[in-house]
C-alpha cells in the first residue's frame, strides 16, 4: 500500500516538475517585458492548475499560448474548479500583468453599473499604458438587459490595436456552458461570440481522478505549514474511498477537507463528512419486506440525526463544543454520538 502511494506521488510530481520547466521558459520572456518574479511564483504555487492527465497538460499550454494575448477568453467550468485561479494567472503573464484586474460579479450588476465599470476602467485618450483586465465573473448571470449594456460597452472587433490601448483585456467565467442558453433565449448569440474568443474548458476533480492524491498531500502540507501542526497520514483504504467520491464542490471542497484533517488532527473525523455525503447521495435500498415500521423509523431517525452532526460540524468548522450548543445537546453526548457513527472521539481544541 505504502509503495502503490509513494507510486502515484511520484507520478504527481514528475508532472509538477514539467509544469515547473514549462514554467521557466517563460522566465525570460517575463524579464524582458519587465515582470516580478512572483508571476511565476503565482503559477507554481496555485492549487488548481497542476495535473498529470492529458486533459489539465492541454489545457495549461493553452493558458500559456494565449496569456501573452489581448484574445477575450472564456473560461467554463462547474463552482471550485478554479476559474478566478485561471482568470489571474492569464492576466498576470500578460501584457497588462501590472495594470488592475477589474473583477465584477455578474450575479449583483444592473445594466447602469456595467456601463460605469467599464467607463471607470478604461484609460483616457492621453494615456500611454494599456489598461488592465476585465474579469466578468459568472457571466452566465447576466440578465437580457445587462448583456445589451455589455454588449454596448464592448469594442466592435477584438484584437485589433484600438482594444489594447483603448479597452481592458476581457476574460469571462461561466458555471455552464452557453450554448444551452442562446438556444433558449437566455442569452445573446452575438455577446457570446464577442467574449468568446478562446474558451477554456476546466474539468471537474471527478474527471481528473489521478490528481486527487498529489493535491490532497499538497493541500495537507500546504496547512500542516499554516497551522503549524502536522500532516496526518492516510491510509490505503481511506485514499481510494476519496478517489471514489464525486467532489461535487471540487478541488475547493478538497481543500476544505485537507484544511479540517489538519487542524483536527484526525483524518477519519473529517473524511466522515465525505462518506455521509456519498451515503445521501447513494440510492436507498430495496425495503427488506420482514422490516417493522418501528425498525424503519429508527434507522431513518439515525441517518438524520448523522445528518444534521456532520453538517454543524461543517458550518462550525469541525469546533465540537459549538457544534454541540448548535445541536442543543452536551459536548460529552456528541463526542458519544461521534463514536456511535463511526468516528474518533478524540477531543480536540480549536
Amino acid at each position: 500500500m505504502v509503495r502503490e502511494l509513494h507510486l502515484i506521488l511520484s507520478s504527481w510530481n514528475l508532472a509538477l516538475a514539467a509544469w515547473r520547466t514549462e514554467l521557466h521558459s517563460l522566465a525570460c520572456w517575463l524579464e524582458d517585458m519587465n515582470k516580478p518574479m512572483s508571476t511565476i511564483e503565482l503559477l507554481i504555487d496555485s492549487d488548481f492548475v497542476v495535473g498529470h492527465g492529458k486533459g489539465m497538460e492541454l489545457l495549461n499550454a493553452t493558458v500559456l499560448d494565449i496569456s501573452r494575448t489581448d484574445i477575450p477568453v472564456l473560461i467554463v467550468g462547474e463552482s471550485g474548479t478554479g476559474k478566478e485561479v485561471y482568470a489571474r494567472i492569464l492576466h498576470r503573464l500578460s501584457g497588462r500583468g501590472e495594470e488592475p484586474l477589474n473583477k465584477l460579479n455578474c450575479s449583483i450588476l444592473n445594466p447602469i453599473q456595467i456601463l460605469q465599470h467599464i467607463q471607470d476602467g478604461s484609460p483616457t485618450s492621453s494615456g500611454t499604458q494599456p489598461p488592465g483586465t476585465l474579469f466578468l465573473d459568472g457571466i452566465d448571470d447576466l440578465d437580457l438587459s445587462c448583456q445589451r449594456a455589455l454588449l454596448s460597452a464592448l469594442p466592435e472587433t477584438q484584437g485589433q490595436q484600438r482594444t489594447h490601448q483603448n479597452f481592458m483585456r476581457l476574460i469571462s467565467s461561466s458555471a455552464r456552458s452557453l450554448e444551452g442558453d442562446i438556444e433558449a433565449g437566455r442569452f445573446r448569440k452575438e455577446l457570446y461570440f464577442r467574449i468568446n474568443g478562446v474558451c477554456l474548458r476546466l474539468p471537474p476533480l471527478r474527471e481528473r481522478r489521478e490528481d486527487i492524491v498529489g493535491l490532497l498531500d499538497h493541500f495537507l502540507q500546504k496547512h500542516a505549514g499554516d497551522l503549524q501542526k502536522t500532516a496526518p497520514e492516510l491510509d490505503r483504504e481511506t485514499l481510494d474511498a476519496l478517489i471514489a467520491y464525486d467532489w461535487p464542490g471540487n478541488i475547493r471542497e478538497l481543500e476544505n477537507l485537507a484544511r479540517n484533517m489538519v487542524a483536527l488532527g484526525d483524518s477519519m473525523l473529517a473524511v466522515s463528512t465525505v462518506r455521509g455525503k456519498w451515503s445521501a447521495r447513494t440510492p436507498a435500498p430495496s425495503p427488506d419486506r420482514n422490516l417493522s415500521l418501528k425498525s424503519a423509523a429508527k434507522a431513518a431517525s439515525r441517518q438524520k440525526e448523522r445528518e444534521l452532526i456532520l453538517e454543524a460540524l461543517e458550518r462550525t468548522k469541525w469546533n465540537r463544543k459549538r457544534a454541540a450548543r448548535e445541536l442543543q445537546i452536551s459536548y460529552k453526548a456528541l463526542l458519544y454520538k461521534l463514536k456511535q457513527i463511526g468516528t474518533s472521539g478524540t477531543e480536540t481544541h480549536n
